[in-house]
């Protein structure tokens, strides 16, 4: 099961997916906020309840990129027992600081503000504009494949953003689940985030995807693939 990332929607990472697909039976779906689940409102804990409603029952790997990676370690925490191995992408265990993570809320609010004021369109073109995504190729397909619903996406921030997210580093110490954490080797921040996951996590080992920034499934789909391929579930 792959989860998608803030702006993406099921149908997103076509590519990254149909290589996959090679070696396992991929499932997609859109999370809160986003495609046809824009009129979802969902915190991260709530919507990995609704997932555990919603997936198989089990064993299953599950991955997922950046917001869909922080949902994957919330799932993880609360319904490890369904999951066979973890994949995440770009992730955070959120931010320890409470006076950071309270800034972070702030901003996430106001980019929420930004994007019901701009429209989706305008937004994403300021959100792919940022430097993490400077090396994500220009794919009319994979434009299109992103959320168009402008108050889909401004709750997913006010519900779902950074700054709701509690910080993970006690309680991910319980998750036993061999877990595979991936970062694009040029994105700085998620590097050292990923580092953080390995130290936390029990059974855990890390991949850096050169010459990739946030979206290294996007950007060397061939390559995430791969890794994710030799993923031993337990």
């Amino acid at each position: 099961m792959w989860l998608h990332g803030f702006t993406q929607t099921k149908d997103s990472g076509r590519t990254f997916r149909s290589i996959l697909a090679g070696t396992y039976e991929v499932l997609t779906i859109d999370l809160p906020g986003h495609g046809e689940n824009f009129s979802i409102v969902a915190s991260l804990d709530e919507t990995a309840d609704l997932l555990a409603r919603a997936l198989p029952s089990g064993p299953f790997i599950l991955g997922g990129y950046s917001m869909g990676g922080r949902v994957a370690l919330h799932f993880a925490i609360r319904h490890q027992e369904r999951l066979s191995s973890l994949v995440v992408l770009s992730a955070t265990m959120g931010i320890s600081d409470d006076d950071e993570r309270t800034a972070r809320r702030a901003r996430d609010n106001a980019l929420a503000d930004r994007v019901e004021l701009i429209g989706a369109d305008a937004f994403l073109d300021e959100w792919l504009a940022q430097p993490m995504f400077a090396t994500l190729p220009d794919d009319p397909l994979e434009r299109a494949a992103r959320s168009s619903d402008a108050r889909g996406l401004a709750n997913s921030l006010r519900t779902s953003g950074t700054g709701t997210q509690a910080w993970l580093g006690e309680t991910i110490t319980s998750v036993t689940v061999p877990t595979l954490v991936i970062a694009g080797a040029n994105d700085t921040k998620f590097v050292g985030e990923a580092r953080l996951l390995n130290e936390s996590l029990r059974a855990s080992t890390t991949s850096l995807v050169q010459g990739t920034g946030h979206a290294a499934h996007l950007e060397r789909p061939d390559e995430a693939a791969a890794l994710i391929a030799s993923v031993q579930p337990q």
